[in-house]
């Protein structure tokens, strides 16, 4: 037992009060903290599906590491790394375009990780990589996840604003002087150990949503790329442990909840973003003097009603 841990369980109130819902909380919610930072660079570089693709390429490390009897987690580790760097480089080259160099390693890392898992006689136990399975983590693997969380956070946020320049307009960053090729590396080794950390927690399947679904509703929010890092964070967070509760109460499957959770998140904002740019829209328009020209605000209401559903 690791000896930060042995203390298990703290007091915490219900569905917390169990020493494995508290492992799987803090394992969470190291998770749903860096996942959407990572997530916002990748969205902002237009990559959001990058996400799918290492994962599927930790699918063949996993499957590897099984059939060589080796921790799964440090061969998905392994894999992951190099083909993602795999994929920066041929995109970087020009000699494949971004979503053509994803979707080469995509198809590769699933059928590698089909053809290694048909060598296993009993191949079940790579499914908690690959669905996730939060409420069964051991103390050593919150560690490990804890360890890999704090090197993406830190990596992250000491290149922070060079980095934002770097996905926000390449070439400029070029021009300024800033190693942009070591910047995009180092994007797609922090994606990587982002994607292999989260393996335990929604699964190789779902890790993309928790990167990309928070920051999705986080620019609804934010009105700056600082912002939008803190809302996804928070909104991450937030998922993870909404998604715990309501896995606990009615025995849903723990990975799947947090995203839904997540996707429902952002459905709200979006209703409400759209209301809210609604009712400014009105006001703009009684503003302008509409009852002065003969626009009513019931008949303004009806213009920009039917305007939305134009």
């Amino acid at each position: 037992m690791i000896p930060h841990l042995a203390i298990l369980p703290l007091p915490l109130p219900y569905p917390f009060d169990l020493a494995f819902m508290q492992r799987a909380l803090f394992a969470g919610l190291v998770v749903g903290a860096f996942a959407p930072l990572i997530g916002t660079f990748l969205v902002q570089k237009r990559m959001s599906l990058i996400g799918d693709g290492i994962g599927h390429l930790a699918f063949a490390g996993v499957a590897l590491g099984a059939v060589a009897g080796v921790y799964p987690l440090w061969t998905a580790l392994g894999t992951a790394v190099a083909g993602a760097l795999g994929v920066e480089r041929l995109r970087a080259r020009r000699k494949a375009s971004g979503d053509l160099a994803l979707a080469l390693f995509f198809y590769s890392g699933i059928a590698l990780g089909i053809v290694l898992l048909s060598r296993q006689l009993n191949p079940t136990n790579v499914l908690v990589y690959l669905f996730g399975q939060i409420l069964t983590v051991t103390s050593s693997e919150v560690l490990v996840i804890v360890v890999l969380g704090v090197v993406v956070v830190a990596a992250i946020l000491g290149v922070r604003r060079a980095m934002f320049a770097a996905v926000v307009d390449e070439e400029w960053a070029r021009v300024a002087g800033l190693p942009v090729g070591m910047l995009n590396n180092l994007l797609a080794v922090t994606t990587a150990v982002a994607v292999v950390a989260s393996m335990r927690v929604v699964g190789i399947l779902l890790v993309a949503g928790l990167m990309v679904l928070p920051v999705a509703s986080a620019q609804m929010l934010a009105r700056s790329f600082r912002a939008t890092m803190l809302w996804a964070m928070s909104i991450g967070v937030g998922s993870v442990i909404v998604g715990l509760v309501a896995s606990r109460l009615w025995d849903l499957a723990s990975g799947g909840t947090i995203v839904l959770v997540a996707a429902a998140t952002f459905a709200v904002v979006a209703i409400g973003s759209g209301a809210r740019s609604r009712t400014q829209r009105l006001r703009v328009l009684r503003s302008q003097g509409a009852a002065a020209d003969g626009l009513t605000p019931r008949r303004a209401a009806s213009i920009l009603g039917d305007s939305h559903s134009g």
